[in-house]
């Protein structure tokens, strides 16, 4: 497999919503993030963004407008910035021709449906550029993905599935935005303490707080910011902000 870089993040920064609506943000800064991505971004790169909703015209034209603004702001150049979705699959035959691929967030069971469709997989196999995913975008790129219930309904049906193939860039099974979904509800249930902690019976979850990633540039990967480590119903601290951890 030829070497990339990879950025696993909870928060990718580059839009934040004021009364609902998108607006172009530097990218995340919190541990050093931003100028960490700086160290291997390209002058001008060519960035290909694949969404998580290929249908979510809207929601892809919001994020896509954001960060065509958001990387020239956070010092990141770039010579082309496209948004795949299901108007334009076939960008995601141009990988060989492209730099910087960004995986967004969202629904993660829907965006790997996509991925499989695009055969994401395939072509990322021969990347040798670099990758910045936030939320779905990371959790899909582990090799065995946790799909953990989100939507109303999910936590009770029993045909969801938990456990589904991803594009195989880490074994780290990411749980984002732990900050704040740690006091959520779903389906009348706490979200962690009853859900997650009896899905990391035999498995293990790497929980991170928005503004907390994960590196691979090849040399291994490298944990940054506060995290928590969810295994068999138990949960411990494993870095905190300002520190770094190899995994």
């Amino acid at each position: 497999m030829a070497e990339k870089t990879v950025f696993l993040t909870s928060w990718l920064g580059g839009c934040i919503k004021v009364e609902g609506k998108r607006h172009p943000s530097v990218l995340a800064e919190a541990n050093g993030l931003l100028n960490r991505i700086r160290e291997y971004w390209k002058p001008e790169s060519r960035v290909l963004m694949l969404c998580a909703s290929p249908d979510d015209h809207e929601k892809n034209d919001d994020v896509f407008s954001c960060f065509r603004r958001a990387l020239p702001m956070s010092g990141l150049t770039c010579s082309r910035v496209v948004m795949c979705d299901d108007r334009n699959e076939q960008e995601a035959e141009r990988i060989d021709e492209t730099d910087v691929i960004i995986l967004t967030g969202g629904h993660v069971p829907t965006q790997n449906v996509f991925f499989k469709k695009i055969r994401l997989r395939e072509k990322l196999s021969d990347f040798e550029g670099l990758v910045l995913a936030w939320s779905a975008g990371s959790m899909n790129c582990a090799e065995t993905v946790y799909a953990g219930p989100e939507l109303p309904g999910e936590s009770i049906d029993p045909d969801f599935q938990r456990w589904i193939s991803g594009l195989g860039l880490t074994k780290v099974q990411i749980y984002p935005h732990f900050q704040s979904l740690r006091n959520e509800y779903l389906d009348g249930k706490r979200l962690i303490d009853d859900i997650t902690f009896d899905d990391s019976v035999g498995h293990e979850f790497i929980a991170l707080n928005d503004g907390s990633y994960i590196v691979n540039d090849g040399s291994g990967e490298i944990l940054y910011g506060e995290a928590y480590r969810i295994k068999d119903r138990t949960i411990e601290k494993i870095c905190q902000d300002g520190d770094s951890i190899r995994l």
